[in-house]
């Protein structure tokens, strides 16, 4: 992201010198298409717009001038993107040219301050890796005490030497540690990996999938992730009409646009007893100047008051009930809704548009190779998708003469030879001028306005000014950008091919001329998938929460668009708020708001550390530069593949490889299917493992001569049942329901009282069975070695039946939901039973290593019988489970959570430098 080189001013000579040789003080000459090599304070500007979005958050190039930006008591308060005399290391200029003084370089630049607060963040162990831990000491307590048990029974009671009891109690051990615990965890993120990637995310640490499931907020930047990063025309106003325009149109054709006469014609509810003037003042189209400085990343901004002669009445009763006009009403025109215009229309329509453009669109209409503003090339992709040939417009009306576009006068102007195609057959004797800007700057020059855009002399009106206000009104308090295209004609030959114009030719005409085809509403649209997906997150308890560096109307319009805003949080509050306030205020703020709007990076953290410290879980999307501190401070940070800076990326845990809002929810969901995974894991390999040491332990102890087991049995079925039943859990794909439940309890148990229950229970059931079924044969005659064949199958298939138990936490495995869903978990029970069979079976190896024989049909049939036993203990002891559920005594009774204190880690000293780095110079 960083520039290579830079033009430089040293002895009054142009250099061009590396940029990491630029020191404070040095001038620097930018021009478009330069990578900013340091934070810079402009001192001549020229038309310059540079590029911010990776650092502010703004979708569109911010205009630069030299003018002191006016502050408060704090100026670093003012948001990045408020600051116009500024530009920022790292950032594209997108037109014009400069020269500026270099106020920082190196680590001391706005994002060089970003790169020590990434590299300063801490990351925590995740909450399985702790319980994982703890489980582990309280199984080595578990193990030692169970051997030195079998030591003394061993020694004592059965009067095995020291050296016999000894081994014995040591195999009991080996037994019981669950050494392919470890590896079985691994695998379960593993696996989990792996469908991810299947969905588009990547995860750069395994742990991560864990903490997906248990989030509770998810901070989502704005431009890029829950939006497109792409600004689109959403619709076109007419005089008598409103065409809504597809934002998410992929095929080329004219039904793209639509006539919808209800869209967007009245107020949103905020503004509805509002003036227009003051709705226009506030809305997004508006460059206006606060106590923060001079607003300027729309180049096209609205700057002069705008009042209609209605105003005072407009302001006193609700907007619903005042249509701006009586042709204007929806309900006059509910005939039309639906219909879509031709492309011969929309080539005309929206030709102005196209003529007076310097851009090229990108690749299939994409933003490929796109060049040009985004405002400007929005235009040109939506009359791409309306079937219009937007290169043979260009091609048929080449410029004769312009007025270039300067953020002074709001406008750019070209004249063209008329055709008849663009421009019908009445101006053929004429020179037709297309004028395209801000709409404060074009009202007032216009004398006519073309009805339902057409603009046939017949078809000309008197151009009602009232209403075009109040339309612009309306679109700017739904958060809407809106831009004016007007044309008027000229005597021919009035203008010569190639002469300089000045924004007189527009202004200084003596009277209004221009005829107003209609207003582009323009915005950066939501991805539709991310409106689904929020409602996903909703119903698993997931609140989702934007966090901007955009204008609070803006934001806040989105966010209705999203499902962000609502009875509970029907606000935005913005980044210099939550800088006034106090740790407590922001804790509340924190939770109260799902839309925080000109919010900084250090904003951005803050939140995070707010969040965390409420005891939330807190997962953060993002893309650009300005979200990696809070990516590396979440829980959860989650980058945007494509679109996404390589600075976020390194910060973030997981990778959208699609930039997918929506596959997050396919991460949630995975990380829940994780943390049920590994607990049905722990439910399989702890009682298997125990019933392994036990057995040895309580068939001395109720009076065998012999072990049960032998040794090299014991460590056979240790090594079989890890390989083969150890990862059928791990791999068991989601359970029914599981985004319907909450967000797991922060602090709650791997293994719980409940949990600990059903091991105890499995444990209890399987060494029952193993040492029952040897007295059982022992008493029928059989020998030591049958005896001992008779122990390791009846465990062995024993710790089958566990295993088809553990598979469905929730629900019975007597349904044949047990057949499908996981073909591992069959293909690991034939391997078992054959492995068992062959060990049985196979002449000397059942006798000379493992000390056993082969088995009869009635041995069979006991091995049988206890599998089934087995099985139904624990399916028992989930259907009373079930039972209690169902009298609402809840399995957060049964499984406690440990108290967990809030994150309190405080902010790195990086924090409180940020956006005060250029006003140490």
């Amino acid at each position: 992201m960083l520039s290579s080189d830079a033009l430089a001013i040293r002895d009054g000579k142009d250099v061009k010198v590396p940029a990491e040789e630029i020191v404070p003080g040095d001038v620097i000459k930018l021009s478009l298409g330069d990578r900013v090599p340091a934070d810079l304070r402009m001192c001549e500007v020229s038309n310059l717009a540079a590029l911010e979005a990776a650092l502010t958050g703004e979708a569109v190039p911010i205009d630069k001038t030299i003018d002191p930006i006016e502050t408060g008591a704090d100026p670093s308060q003012t948001p990045l993107g408020d600051r116009h005399n500024m530009c920022f290391s790292a950032t594209l200029i997108s037109s014009g040219a400069a020269l500026g003084v270099a106020v920082a370089t190196g680590d001391d630049t706005e994002i060089g301050t970003i790169n020590a607060l990434v590299n300063k963040v801490e990351k925590k162990k995740t909450n399985v890796l702790e319980q994982i831990d703890t489980v582990s000491k309280w199984l080595a307590v578990f193990i030692a005490i169970t051997a030195l048990a079998t030591w003394n029974v061993a020694f004592f009671i059965t009067d095995e030497s020291g050296m016999d009891a000894l081994s014995t109690a040591l195999v009991c051990a080996v037994a019981m540690i669950p050494e392919g615990l470890e590896a079985i965890v691994t695998m379960t993120y593993a696996w989990a990996v792996s469908n991810m990637a299947k969905q588009n995310a990547i995860i750069r640490a395994l742990p991560a999938v864990e903490t997906l499931g248990s989030v509770t907020t998810i901070c989502s930047d704005k431009t890029g992730t829950l939006t497109k990063n792409e600004m689109t025309l959403t619709a076109f106003v007419t005089s008598d009409k409103r065409f809504r325009f597809d934002v998410d149109a992929s095929e080329r054709k004219p039904s793209n646009f639509k006539v919808d006469n209800g869209y967007l014609s009245t107020r949103a509810d905020p503004s509805k007893y509002m003036k227009a003037s003051e709705i226009i003042k506030k809305g997004p189209s508006a460059q206006r100047r606060t106590n923060r400085g001079k607003k300027s990343s729309f180049g096209f901004g609205i700057t002069q008051s705008m009042h209609p002669s209605n105003e005072d009445d407009i302001a006193q009763v609700p907007q619903s009930s005042v249509p701006a006009s009586d042709e204007s009403s929806p309900a006059a025109f509910a005939d039309v809704n639906g219909e879509s215009p031709d492309s011969e229309f929309l080539r005309k329509a929206l030709g102005g548009g196209i003529l007076c453009s310097k851009c090229s669109l990108g690749e299939n209409g994409g933003r490929k190779g796109e060049i040009g503003n985004p405002t400007e090339l929005s235009i040109l992709r939506a009359a791409y998708f309306g079937d219009v040939d937007v290169s043979a417009v260009k091609d048929s009306a080449p410029v004769i003469a312009e007025v270039p576009f300067s953020s002074e006068y709001k406008f750019m102007a070209t004249v063209h030879s008329p055709v008849e195609q663009n421009d019908g057959s009445d101006y053929n004797d004429k020179l037709i001028a297309h004028v395209k800007g801000a709409p404060d700057r074009m009202i007032p020059l216009c004398k006519y306005q073309a009805k339902s855009g057409s603009f046939k002399e017949e078809d000309l009106e008197p151009c009602d000014k009232d209403y075009w206000i109040e339309q612009i009104a309306i679109l700017s308090s739904h958060g809407l950008r809106v831009l004016a295209l007007t044309r008027g004609s000229l005597e021919k030959g009035s203008v010569q091919q190639g002469e300089q114009l000045g924004p007189e030719f527009v202004q200084e005409r003596g009277e209004p001329w221009l005829t107003i085809v209609g207003l582009c509403a323009i915005m950066d649209p939501p991805r539709p998938e991310c409106i689904d997906a929020i409602k996903i997150a909703k119903g698993a308890g997931v609140r989702v929460a934007m966090i901007t560096g955009d204008h609070k109307d803006t934001a806040l319009a989105i966010g209705g668009m999203l499902g962000l805003v609502d009875e509970e949080h029907s606000e935005a509050i913005t980044g210099p708020d939550l800088d006034a306030m106090s740790d407590d205020e922001l804790k509340i703020a924190a939770q109260k708001y799902n839309v925080f709007a000109r919010a900084s990076p250090q904003n951005k953290i803050k939140i995070v550390k707010a969040l965390q410290a409420e005891g939330e879980i807190c997962g953060m999307t993002g893309d650009g530069v300005n979200d990696a501190p809070a990516l590396k401070a979440a829980d959860m940070g989650v980058a945007m593949g494509k679109e996404g800076t390589d600075v976020a990326r390194e910060a973030a845990e997981m990778i959208l490889a699609d930039d997918n809002f929506a596959t997050i929810v396919t991460a949630v969901r995975e990380g829940r299917v994780v943390w049920d995974n590994l607990r049905k894991v722990l439910l399989v390999n702890t009682p298997i493992n125990n019933a392994q040491g036990m057995s040895v332990l309580f068939g001395l102890l109720l009076g065998l001569d012999e072990t049960p087991l032998s040794a090299i049995q014991v460590l056979y079925c240790n090594l079989i049942c890890a390989v083969t039943l150890g990862f059928v859990c791990a791999v068991e794909p989601a359970e029914d329901g599981i985004m319907d439940q909450p967000p797991r309890r922060v602090g709650k148990r791997l293994i719980g009282r409940f949990l600990l229950l059903r091991i105890a229970i499995g444990t209890i059931v399987l060494v029952a069975c193993t040492v029952g079924s040897v007295f059982w044969t022992d008493d029928m005659g059989y020998s030591l070695e049958e005896t001992r064949s008779q122990a390791l199958n009846t465990l062995s298939f024993g710790a089958i039946g566990v295993t088809m138990s553990a598979r469905f936490a929730r629900k019975s495995a007597f349904h044949c939901r047990t057949f499908v869903g996981n073909p591992i978990a069959w293909w690991s029970y034939a391997i078992m039973a054959l492995l068992q069979v062959f060990i049985t079976y196979t002449p000397g190896l059942n006798d000379a290593i493992f000390t056993m024989d082969a088995m009869d049909g009635k041995q069979w049939g006991i091995v049988v019988m206890f599998m089934f036993v087995v099985l139904v203990v624990m399916e028992t002891e989930k259907s009373i489970r079930g039972y209690i559920t169902d009298r609402q005594y809840y399995e957060e009774d049964w499984d406690e959570a440990d108290a967990v204190e809030p994150d309190t880690t405080p902010l790195p000293a990086e924090v409180s430098r940020f956006g005060k780095n250029e006003l140490a110079h």
